[in-house]
């Protein structure tokens, strides 16, 4: 992490590319703790979980425990124009996992590595569970 960084003045792009490796990190992480899953579940499961789709219903979850300046940071990645939709998911789903990424990345770069796994958790409390 880069502490000299100021995640408000990066933008939103920025932060969604930088959230999703996080988010992705996080995903393939509890899925080690879990069942033994053969190569081939594991990535299967990890897929699922970072999907667009699932990422939309995550943040069904978590948008009513978010503070006022996560919830700036998650509509301002929500809000970003993008020219491109995954085939595997509709424009509002993408919009919205967009801001999931972007408040991921905008975490990481505080240093709220705390935070981080407790929204990550409650998202996916099935995984969480099994560890």
């Amino acid at each position: 992490m880069q502490k000299d960084v100021n995640p408000s003045q990066i933008g939103s792009i920025a932060l969604a590319f930088l959230g999703d490796a996080v988010y992705s990190l996080m995903a393939r992480d509890a899925l080690l703790h879990t069942n033994n899953l053969s190569p081939n579940g594991l990535h299967k499961k990890a897929i699922s979980m970072v999907r667009a789709s699932a990422q939309s219903q995550g943040v069904e979850i978590i948008l009513p425990l978010l503070t006022e300046e996560e919830e700036a940071v998650f509509k301002r990645g929500r809000n970003v124009n993008s020219t491109k939709i995954p085939k595997n998911a509709d424009a509002i789903e993408y919009r919205r996992a967009t801001g999931l990424e972007s408040l991921f990345g905008y975490l990481y770069l505080k240093g709220e590595t705390e935070r981080l796994q407790q929204l990550f958790s409650i998202i996916h409390q099935d995984t969480a569970d099994a560890k």
